[in-house]
């Protein structure tokens, strides 16, 4: 296990302006700060150099275009893509997987196929698919846990079947934190002919991520998590499977001619990005980018981990307290104080100025999994330290005090 020790601490609090002094922000994994970078690059997008993108003929606007795409070819670097045009902008990864449900496997799917989850998928890789299943007749089937609450690949390994045409799993769990050796569920999947999408909605904050070394098919991730804007979001896909989908929504931007005798539709990505696109979310979620790799992945998750293992460290000495998940957990602790509802954990550290997530965390089969109702959770960023692991802990050991 990593320890403070061992890595570098960050000290980049004061780039986050909405965390005031003495607030513990530990609900990273729900919705990251944004730095001052990711501010003034929106901030500026709409002072001074806002316009329309592939559209307008003046200038400025096609300074804002040069920009919009200049942003895609920063993502497509950022996750190792193969080229930009696999890179598609969409409001969230929830949509992404909408998208991914709605027109490939919307398409390619039929009656006696099969998906395969696991139990600690967040509702948006679970309802897309059981909406698909519903309608072409296929069948879910779900991978179990290890005794640490990460999906067990072994499992996987004996369930998979050439009747399983998709995999869809969580690069690391938004409630567990378990990191999903992903190419070993590549590797998987691929072996019976199945495509294998990741959410890696709590993965690109915090982790290095190359699609091509994954050797994935899809994958989705949320810039808000990435300490950019709400909004937007980003779907890779190899380029020969966006090629064959149809497209998830009509109108401006994805059509190459339109007829009422019929229509024809661009080439991806802009085929799925119907509309007036999300233009100034794009450009913060450039900075954002830029952002976390001048402070580097590496010592992202160095630091993070350090934390990790400090709070589980210390929460583990409360008797009263039952931790989840793995102890190389990537950056979240999620845990149950006995007696306690996760819900008064979470009002009484905000008492306290502490800020954690409480419930089902999007992730309620998990939960019954667990065999509980919900879990307090912790969740850290390149703004958090020791002093707010302590905070935490002097809240919790108050909540035993109160609860007795």
């Amino acid at each position: 296990m990593t320890t403070l020790a061992d890595a570098r601490p960050l000290d980049r609090l004061a780039d986050f302006p909405a965390i005031p002094p003495g607030w513990a922000y530990l609900d990273t994994a729900a919705t990251a700060q944004k730095p001052r970078a990711v501010i003034d690059a929106i901030t500026r997008a709409y002072d001074t150099t806002y316009a329309t993108v592939h559209r307008g003929v003046y200038q400025r606007s096609a300074d804002m275009t040069l920009a919009y795409e200049a942003a895609r070819r920063r993502v497509a670097g950022f996750i190792g893509a193969a080229s930009p045009d696999e890179c598609v902008f969409v409001r969230g990864a929830t949509e992404g997987i909408n998208l991914v449900a709605q027109s490939w496997a919307g398409t390619q799917l039929k009656a006696g196929d099969r998906i395969l989850l696991s139990q600690l998928e967040h509702h948006s890789n679970i309802v897309p698919w059981q909406l698909i299943a519903e309608r072409v007749g296929a069948a879910i089937d779900v991978v179990p846990l290890t005794p640490d609450h990460a999906i067990d690949l072994d499992a996987m390994a004996a369930m998979l079947t050439p009747a399983h045409k998709l995999v869809a799993l969580a690069h690391v769990s938004n409630v567990t934190g378990a990191v999903l050796d992903a190419r070993r569920a590549a590797d998987l999947a691929h072996g019976v002919g199945a495509k294998l999408l990741l959410d890696g909605c709590q993965a690109v904050p915090r982790l290095s991520v190359d699609v091509a070394a994954l050797d994935c098919d899809f994958y989705v991730f949320s810039a808000h998590k990435l300490y950019g804007p709400t909004g937007i979001g980003v779907l890779w896909g190899r380029g020969e499977l966006l090629a064959g989908m149809p497209p998830y929504q009509g109108g401006g931007a994805m059509i190459d001619k339109v007829s009422f005798a019929g229509t024809t539709y661009a080439p991806p990505p802009a085929r799925f990005e119907a509309g007036t696109p999300h233009i100034v979310g794009v450009l913060g979620l450039h900075a954002a980018i830029d952002y976390v790799e001048a402070i580097g992945l590496g010592a992202i998750h160095a630091h993070e981990s350090a934390l990790v293992t400090q709070t589980r460290e210390a929460l583990s000495s409360l008797n009263s307290v039952r931790l989840f998940g793995p102890a190389d957990s990537a950056g979240i602790v999620s845990f149950m104080v006995e007696g306690v509802h996760p819900h008064d954990v979470g009002t009484i550290l905000d008492e306290g100025r502490v800020a954690i997530r409480a419930g089902h965390h999007c992730a309620q089969p998990l939960m019954e999994a667990l065999g509980v109702p919900a879990t307090a959770r912790a969740s850290f960023g390149v703004y958090n330290g020791p002093r707010d692991v302590a905070a935490l802990v002097e809240g919790i050991e108050r909540v035993t005090r109160i609860f007795g």
